[in-house]
């Protein structure tokens, strides 16, 4: 039986839940705010994430502010020495390369393997994090977007799609990884069509490996650079985003290396819409 109080290794933090709190975890997620967020929501003691390769105003890091602001030890690791998605490879081949004041009193620093930093973190006498600030909306109806019958969203996770997205155009702000490298993890509802943040794509092509399994399920599917649109942030990836990666049903769709993505949005409409007619 895993002890209470072990380390806690995973894909992604939208797992956390009560077993985790008061413990020390390393998760494959970004360690921008919507994923600082709901760690700290879950009460660990301190959690090492991964850097989505820093991006658009460094929000591939921004949740260790977050932590820092709760007193919570936070660090990242490379995402070009482990797959982001990928707990197990995190805690095999990552290397921190940020970490936040109280993550930096524990004795944590740039370089240390993921494995020493997670030790480090286990090892200290650590109260759970308290609960965080209430997030702002993280779903976005994009109305001028749409055509009659053909949603388009706005989420800043993969997590939040639900039923309601069946069929429609989502744009989640998660990293384009499988989680575990899973392809079932690719998404979870049956839309048609999704467009993730490439986290700067990284080690293996992580960044962007849920396209092809989404391409064996028929959903078109791309990314937007990390350094065009904030990771984590749905409505960045219509407002900002610029395509970086494409599947090939995507393509069929009009879909272009360099478009913004609210152009790829609108050729997305136009396919669903005439594959309804």
């Amino acid at each position: 039986m895993t002890s209470p109080h072990a380390p806690v290794i995973s894909d992604s933090v939208t797992t956390f839940g009560p077993a985790e709190r008061g413990r020390a975890a390393l998760a494959g997620s970004h360690a921008g705010l919507y994923a600082a967020y709901l760690a700290a929501r879950a009460g660990v003691k301190a959690v090492i994430l991964n850097d989505a390769g820093v991006g658009r105003e460094q929000a591939g890091i921004g949740g260790l502010k977050l932590l820092e602001q709760l007193g919570v030890p936070g660090a990242a690791i490379g995402h070009r020495s482990a797959r982001i998605g990928d707990g197990a490879d995190g805690i095999r081949r990552g290397v921190i390369t940020y970490v936040n004041g109280p993550a930096a009193q524990l004795g944590l620093h740039p370089r240390m393997t993921a494995r020493v930093a997670l030790d480090l973190m286990a090892a200290g006498d650590l109260p759970p994090s308290s609960a965080p600030p209430p997030l702002a909306e993280t779903r976005h109806r994009i109305g001028q977007a749409e055509a009659p019958g053909v949603a388009v969203w706005a989420l800043d996770s993969a997590s939040l799609v639900t039923a309601a997205e069946h069929g429609a155009i989502v744009m989640a702000g998660s990293h384009g990884a499988l989680l575990g490298g899973r392809p079932e993890t690719a998404l979870k509802v049956e839309v048609f069509a999704g467009i993730f943040n490439d986290a700067d794509v990284g080690i293996d092509n992580a960044g962007i490996s849920r396209l092809p399994a989404l391409q064996a399920q028929g959903i078109a599917a791309a990314t937007v650079s990390a350094w065009s649109a904030r990771i984590g942030d749905g409505l960045s990836i219509w407002h900002d985003g610029y395509v970086s990666a494409l599947n090939a049903r995507a393509i069929a769709c009009g879909g272009e290396i360099g478009l913004s993505a609210a152009n790829l949005v609108h050729r997305l409409v136009a396919a669903r819409a005439r594959e309804i007619r």
